[in-house]
């Protein structure tokens, strides 16, 4: 995911932070089914101008949530001499861009999974803000949501289907037991699409079992975790092919001349024949 796609917002710790333009349409259906279902259904009575707010509120809050979870990743990456060349919130969320791979499965699990756990972090002091602010309707009830969202994106992340956190540990665990990047990276890839086909059919089934736009976008999940996964593998191994050759070996040293009164007519036809 490319800044060149995006809207600039800044940079956090000297890292560019963007906005994909997909994401101004994820953010519009998570503030609408806040103001417009969610909080209407858990907390009747309200102005209908307060579901919007907090609606609202809740979404930015939600994604400076997502933010953070890739400072998680970016810091510790960093620390590790990991350049990050950006952040990006898009429609699924929010990704960093690192300029390399983890050099062992050490760096490797501690890059991945430090994003669940400020997750899991950020879902326990929203949830202490909830019961701190139980007497403030509104204020606990966006805690109480920021809470779960947090607590659900540290899980999600934690399923072992690679490119996920959960598949960049399990993958750290494979390197580690395997010895091979590459092994680790394949069985990581092929973890990943049996999560990734499981997501879609799970999606399929919820849409013919009534919940079409529930379904739809599950089914809407697998297929990127899909595509993303076997991207992964396709990269290590097209790296992995590249990796130790030079220019010289693939590049032609005997070039032919041609007489400079030649056309470019008699050219073509001289190469088609």
């Amino acid at each position: 995911m490319s800044l060149t796609r995006s809207i600039p917002l800044g940079r956090i710790l000297g890292i560019p932070l963007g906005l994909d333009y997909s994401w101004f349409l994820i953010f519009a259906l998570v503030t609408w089914s806040l103001a417009g279902s969610y909080f209407p259904e858990q907390f009747p009575g309200w102005s209908t101008g307060l579901y919007w707010a907090i609606g609202l509120a809740t979404s930015l809050l939600f994604f400076v949530s997502v933010v953070l979870h890739e400072l998680g990743h970016s810091v510790i990456a960093l620390r590790n001499g990991i350049p990050v060349r950006s952040i990006t919130l898009f429609i699924f969320g929010g990704v960093a861009q690192i300029g390399r791979e983890p050099g062992s499965p050490g760096v490797e699990f501690r890059v991945a999974i430090v994003g669940p756990i400020v997750s899991f972090v950020l879902a326990g002091l929203f949830y202490a803000l909830s019961w701190l602010g139980a007497g403030i309707a509104p204020l606990a009830a966006l805690a109480t949501y920021l809470a779960y969202i947090n607590g659900s994106l540290g899980l999600f992340n934690l399923i072992p289907g690679f490119p996920l956190d959960g598949g960049r540990v399990f993958r750290a665990i494979l390197w580690r037991g395997t010895h091979s990047y590459r092994r680790a990276t394949e069985i990581a890839g092929a973890t990943g699409n049996l999560f990734a086909w499981l997501f879609i059919f799970w999606g399929v089934w919820q849409m013919f079992s009534g919940n079409f736009a529930g379904g739809l976008w599950i089914a809407f999940i697998g297929w990127f975790l899909q595509n993303a996964a076997t991207a992964s593998v396709q990269q290590m191994t097209l790296e992995r092919l590249l990796t130790g050759h030079t220019v010289g070996e693939i590049m032609t040293r005997e070039c032919p001349t041609l007489a400079p009164e030649v056309t470019l007519e008699q050219l073509v036809h001289d190469l088609a024949t």
